[in-house]
């Protein structure tokens, strides 16, 4: 069989794949807070002395001892410090090498399996690699997606212990130290780690500006531009915290209406772009030498590539059709 129809199938998959996964993803949310608060962050961004060594402090206290496997990794890596955030952010104690071991068992798995079944030598490793790279970082990012949602659907009961410790005359250090012992889940864990840094030394500006980095939900970055503004104007913190609650249960109302009436089309798009894998799949179970024509006939290549094109593309219109910010 020509090598070049091959390898343009192949990457032709490997291409409707991830425009499947950009399509359904949704929104960023990271960016779409970026853009409404980054400016107001930056004019009330409040710079602590002597913070280079503080920094270096204490990453040399919060930092485990990394393993030479982690270490070889990182160095593969372009971006090593944006995969590290997003293992933090998953609430698990995962590593660099972890993540790069389930990669590589994932890429070699999945390749062997496909041409001990019969498929082209190519094509196996461009889907070995697209499912190795691809499944790990779905995983990371669903369970990112579920702790973000399990922490802004109780952040709001946060804020409200949070006001009635000031208005029963306690500080807002202290407050915070209540909240991450009383708070159960995501939110509980972050006011933790919150108040465990300005023990050590850090201010609550910084404690809560990095909280609000690594998380990157527009709530919290609410809640912590509520608190350094009030610090530098002054006023009365408890009513100011009470009308942010308010306006955060609102917006999770508003969140849950548009979710309940774009549902039906994300359904359509997931199943739409999703069944003809899935039959694919099935039948190559089946009987994979009635599948193999699609590899080796040029007509049937042809004809498979312009469907998964006009497939991806009309997903994708769906997709973006019912993704909203908020």
């Amino acid at each position: 069989m020509p090598l070049l129809p091959l390898l343009m199938l192949g990457l032709g998959v490997a291409a409707v794949l991830v425009l499947l996964v950009l399509a359904l993803s949704g929104p960023s949310a990271q960016r779409a807070s970026a853009r409404r608060l980054t400016s107001l962050r930056d004019r009330h961004m409040v710079s602590a002395t002597g913070a280079n060594a503080m920094e270096a402090q204490l990453r040399r206290i919060s930092t485990t001892q990394a393993s030479s496997f982690d270490v070889t990794f990182a160095r593969l890596l372009p971006n090593q410090e944006q995969l590290e955030k997003r293992l933090a952010m998953t609430g698990k104690s995962w590593t660099l090498g972890q993540y790069g071991l389930a990669t590589l068992g994932l890429a070699v798995a999945v390749a062997g399996l496909l041409f001990l079944k019969g498929a082209p030598l190519l094509l196996s490793i461009v889907f070995g690699l697209f499912v190795g790279l691809g499944l790990p970082h779905f995983v990371v990012g669903f369970l990112i997606k579920r702790r973000v949602g399990k922490f802004t659907a109780t952040f709001p009961d946060a804020i409200d212990l949070l006001v009635r410790g000031l208005r029963s005359g306690l500080p807002i250090t202290e407050t915070i130290g209540v909240v991450g012992f009383e708070m159960p889940g995501p939110v509980g864990e972050e006011f933790r780690a919150i108040s465990d840094k300005m023990k050590i030394g850090r201010t609550l500006d910084a404690a809560l500006q990095e909280t609000a980095d690594r998380l990157g939900t527009p709530e919290f970055q609410f809640f912590t531009i509520t608190i350094q503004i009030q610090r530098e104007t002054g006023g009365n913190l408890a009513e100011t915290l009470n009308n942010l609650s308010d306006v955060l249960r609102k917006r999770a109302q508003m969140k849950l209406k548009i979710k309940a009436m774009s549902s039906e089309a994300k359904a359509s798009a997931i199943i739409v772009g999703a069944l003809p894998f899935i039959v694919f799949g099935l039948i190559w179970s089946i009987n994979n030498e009635y599948m193999m024509h699609f590899f080796t006939d040029q007509r049937l290549i042809v004809t498979g590539g312009g469907g998964l094109v006009w497939m991806a593309i009309g997903t994708f219109i769906m997709a973006k059709m019912v993704n909203f910010e908020i």
